[in-house]
């Protein structure tokens, strides 16, 4: 097993800086990278107000938030390290085109891991001359709260490089779910198959959206209901993986609901957008 100390995190958007702050939290050194200038500004200010949350209720001392800021660097292009996570948005060219660079950054001992959703581990370890030490590395989100990590094996991951990749889930106080490389791995060809049946629930008028929530959260004890999670998520990232489950198993039962490819082409996105199933 190789041990890993340093740690490059690709794409800084919410799950980039989430995966820093936590690895930056469990010890390790981050280099965080993206080509935008101001979204490394932002990544940053978000990191340094989440560490001044979590201290000033308890679950940090005021010594592990400053070692944890001092661990972290901003960088334009990725840097080499002993694991390279990468956390682009959810677009299969784009990640094709990294993980090639990836592989020309990193040693010959350096593991590439996905923060992939949905996309295949196989297909992006092939873009590489590495295949053996690729691995999908699924956070939740926000990163820095949730517990779980989806570790996820291509066809050619090798169990050394899943028992590192474990073991630095571990150091960062996160607990390890192993996947195989399925459509959706195991989170998301559940989860998003329900949140997609709310989606044809509120369309057929099965019931409001405050409705469909409620009985979720009420009835199953879930933390938000489906259409909340599914602002959160982004509307945009949920129609992806649905497309992803539909073409990949060729099942109608994934096929996605009318309704959210018209939000989605109305640019009602979620959370991020301002307006989704709701509005912020």
């Amino acid at each position: 097993m190789s041990e890993i100390r340093r740690i490059t995190v690709v794409g800084a958007g919410q799950m980039g800086a989430g995966i820093a702050q936590t690895a930056a939290v469990g010890g390790f050194d981050v280099t965080l990278s993206d080509v935008a200038p101001r979204q490394l500004e932002q990544a940053v200010s978000g990191i340094e107000a989440s560490l001044a949350k979590l201290t000033e209720k308890g679950r940090l001392d005021e010594a592990t938030r400053d070692a944890a800021l001092e661990r972290i660097q901003t960088a334009a292009e990725p840097a080499d390290a002993d694991l390279l996570i990468e956390a682009a948005t959810e677009n299969v060219e784009l990640k094709l085109r990294i993980f090639a660079q990836l592989d020309e950054v990193a040693g010959d001992g350096a593991i590439l891991a996905s923060n992939t959703s949905s996309i295949p581990i196989t297909r992006l370890a092939a873009a590489t001359k590495r295949p053996q030490q690729v691995v999908g590395m699924h956070f939740m989100n926000p990163v820095p709260l949730m517990q779980l990590v989806e570790v996820i094996r291509g066809l050619e991951t090798s169990d050394e490089t899943v028992t590192s990749v474990v073991a630095a889930a571990e150091a960062m106080g996160k607990t390890v779910a192993e996947a195989n490389d399925y459509p959706g791995f195991i989170s998301n060809r559940i989860l998003v198959p329900m949140i997609n049946e709310a989606v044809y629930c509120l369309m057929e008028g099965v019931g409001d959206r405050e409705s469909i929530d409620t009985v979720m959260k009420l009835g199953m004890n879930h933390p938000m209901g489906p259409l909340t999670l599914a602002d959160l998520i982004g509307l945009d990232t949920c129609l992806a993986i649905m497309e992803v489950l539909h073409d990949g198993l060729g099942d109608d039962k994934y096929r996605p609901c009318p309704l959210l490819r018209s939000y989605v082409a109305a640019g009602r996105l979620g959370r991020k957008s301002g307006r989704g199933f709701y509005e912020y």
